[in-house]
């Protein structure tokens, strides 16, 4: 398989660092896309080229010229647990959408998104539940793209050591970073992936073999 060209939307957040590294490590070409530009060597400590551009405020043309020449994109940017529904919206949901945009304004046509079990863009209420209705709202601008577009929805993340087995059908539970990471690798080496939305909890079921589930499905 020929070297990827990938480039992350949140770079700096813990599920990008470790895809970074993971997707560096065996040879493809990985940017990363940061708003503060203290958080460049970290990125460049993983083997991911920093790209500094503000999601929020940047218009799509500035995003587009950050992820030119790029095979994929991976939106696994978020505001944060800390933040306001205000910048739920703003980055959750609008910052997916805006990439979709550069995304198209490139040519691009893979679309991976890091998206929430229960994800459900009519959520009520504030909070948690605002999150949701982001992310939500998120996955619906994705399918509705006419990208090539994977939406994974983890459960709740961990720093657990990774196992290397998933559950992608049903059920409630956590799963290490390093987990989700490595399927989004598989997910970026399956083409057959595209219009799949999925759970990913831990589970039984090596990566690998889940994820070839996930596109025959």
């Amino acid at each position: 398989m020929a070297p990827l060209d990938v480039a992350i939307a949140g770079g700096h957040g813990q599920i990008a660092l470790r895809l970074g590294k993971l997707l560096s490590a065996r040879g493809d070409r990985v940017r990363g896309l940061i708003r503060n530009p203290d958080h460049a060597d970290d990125l460049r400590a993983a083997g991911v080229e920093p790209v500094v551009v503000d999601l929020e405020a940047a218009d799509v043309s500035q995003v587009a010229g950050a992820i030119v020449g790029a095979d994929a994109v991976v939106f696994a940017a978020g505001a944060g647990p800390g933040s306001g529904e205000a910048r739920k919206e703003t980055m959750d949901r609008d910052g997916a959408v805006k990439l979709i945009e550069a995304a198209k304004a490139n040519g691009i046509e893979r679309y991976l998104i890091v998206s929430s079990r229960g994800a459900d863009a009519n959520a009520q209420g504030d909070g948690f539940a605002a999150y949701l209705r982001a992310k939500g709202e998120a996955d619906e601008a994705v399918r509705a793209s006419g990208l090539r577009w994977t939406i994974v929805r983890p459960g709740a993340l961990v720093n657990d050591p990774g196992t290397g087995r998933v559950r992608t059908d049903t059920g409630d539970g956590s799963i290490p970073r390093d987990d989700v990471a490595a399927t989004l690798v598989a997910v970026l080496d399956e083409p057959a992936t595209a219009g799949r939305t999925f759970l990913l909890i831990g589970g039984e079921t090596p990566i690998a073999e889940a994820v070839a589930r996930v596109a025959a499905s």
